[in-house]
């Protein structure tokens, strides 16, 4: 039950991509205003993950896991009837905030539910059901598209919510809540949401306005001012939403900064790829969704390997190497693909970028957690998936601008080739400072899961 809730949010990241093409031509909206379908998801998610966590711990699981899904529900039906771009934004932010809500309040349910001897064995099975949302998510969302419109994309969300409701109100025991000594800081968290926005503002519409026009400049100045200001709020506050004092353990802080450049280019890659198949080789919905499938699913078969891997040889070949072999893959797809259709060749390259992923994701995760105390596993965990999500509202916001407005068979190509080179330097940047994670850690080398979160994004 706990693990369906997170399907539902994992689901959602890659179902959209695919969705992407048909909402732009029933509104009639430009590649920059539509990135906020996706973009405005993740920033919500990414904002409120951890404060949602200190919350769930502090008001209980159980009732933050059914206020999550009721919210995600309610957001999926106003995204499913929009009118307009306005309204399903509107809808995807209310994903947002109940997805942020639900996540980790259902991995703490479910730790609370078990022997500590089957902790590890129970979170690698949710981040296994989280991975399988975004395998799934580009054939399922093909299929409800090809049978219906791009709004299937999130009714198939109401009977699943509804079930889950029903079923937890019966089944599902509320956990012991924390006493916190000091409400969290939920101001903290409205400060991210507004910097993230503001930044994602001006990088996506820094085509439109131009790079140097006053209103670019602004809006990616006053984000930056508005994190300025959450950091110095964090060292004050007494429950403060990010921890800085994790920042004190090496691997944890390169794991973080890797993953924001990494899941940057990655989240661009999935918008990137399925944009290319729909619109400049024009494949149809159901076509694009069946070669964007294989590679997720490759993903997630071999991220356990990765896991068992890292504990045997170390974290720093794995979450340098991973992103090195998906940079040079981009380089590779900008050199072959052109308007001439390759499938095959499409699917095959996209396989050796799912095994650099698949290197990366959970070794990157391991590694965030690796040096902390087994009282800090959580929340270390929960700022890395919060990582994730601010790489992924800034890799989808510059991909944006990096297309532009081409229309096109031969602009689009060369668009979505800048759109590889993009994506080529966020994975260079990642395994650069991957370098410097330590190979192993003292106390033993890095754990084969970790309770990081489900993985997040799109591979194709």
């Amino acid at each position: 039950m706990c693990a369906a809730g997170v399907y539902l949010t994992t689901l959602d990241l890659s179902i959209v991509n695919v969705a992407f093409p048909d909402i732009l031509t029933e509104f009639g909206i430009s590649r920059v205003d539509a990135s906020w379908i996706v973009t405005v998801y993740n920033i919500f998610y990414g904002s409120l993950l951890v404060v949602a966590g200190k919350a769930a711990d502090a008001l209980g699981r159980r009732r933050l896991f059914r206020a999550g899904v009721a919210l995600f529900a309610l957001g999926s039906l106003v995204a499913a009837v929009a009118p307009d771009l306005g309204v399903l934004v509107v809808g995807r932010a209310i994903q947002g905030i109940g997805g942020a809500v639900l996540t980790p309040a259902s991995l703490g349910l479910l730790v609370a539910a078990f022997p500590p001897e089957r902790r590890t064995q129970v979170v690698a099975m949710w981040g296994g059901i989280g991975a399988l949302g975004v395998a799934s998510g580009p054939s399922l969302g093909a299929l409800l598209i090809a049978l219906a419109d791009w709004r299937a994309a999130f009714w198939i969300n109401l009977p699943i919510g509804a079930a889950l409701l029903a079923v937890t109100g019966l089944a599902l025991v509320e956990s012991p809540r924390a006493t916190l000594s000091n409400r969290p800081d939920y101001p903290g968290a409205g400060l991210v949401t507004i910097g993230l926005a503001s930044i994602a503002l001006g990088l996506s519409r820094s085509e439109v306005w131009g790079l140097t026009d006053a209103r670019t400049i602004g809006a990616v100045v006053l984000g930056l001012l508005v994190a300025a200001a959450f950091v110095g709020r964090q060292r004050r506050h007494p429950e403060p939403i990010l921890d800085l004092t994790l920042f004190e353990s090496r691997p944890f802080s390169v794991a973080n900064v890797s993953g924001l450049a990494f899941f940057g280019g990655f989240a661009a890659l999935g918008l990137n790829n399925v944009l290319f198949l729909r619109q400049a080789w024009g494949y149809d919905v159901l076509t694009a969704g069946l070669l964007s499938a294989l590679a997720p699913l490759t993903v997630a078969l071999l991220a356990p390997f990765a896991g068992r891997i890292a504990a045997a040889r170390g974290f720093r070949p794995l979450v340098a190497g991973g992103p090195l072999l998906v940079a040079a893959m981009m380089l590779v797809f900008d050199l072959v693909f052109d308007a001439t259709r390759r499938p095959l060749a499409f699917v095959l390259l996209g396989e050796l970028v799912a095994v650099g992923i698949a290197a990366f994701i959970p070794v990157n995760a391991a590694a965030a957690v690796a040096d902390l105390p087994p009282q800090r596993l959580s929340v270390g965990g929960a700022v890395n998936n919060t990582f994730r999500q601010i790489g992924s509202v800034l890799g989808v916001a510059t991909l944006v601008a990096v297309l532009g407005s081409a229309a096109t068979v031969d602009e689009l190509v060369v668009a979505h080739g800048r759109g590889w080179l993009l994506i080529a330097g966020a994975m260079a940047l990642a395994a650069l400072v991957s370098l410097a994670q330590p190979s192993r850690v003292e106390r033993g080398g890095p754990p084969a899961t970790a309770p990081a979160g489900p993985p997040t994004g799109a591979t194709s």
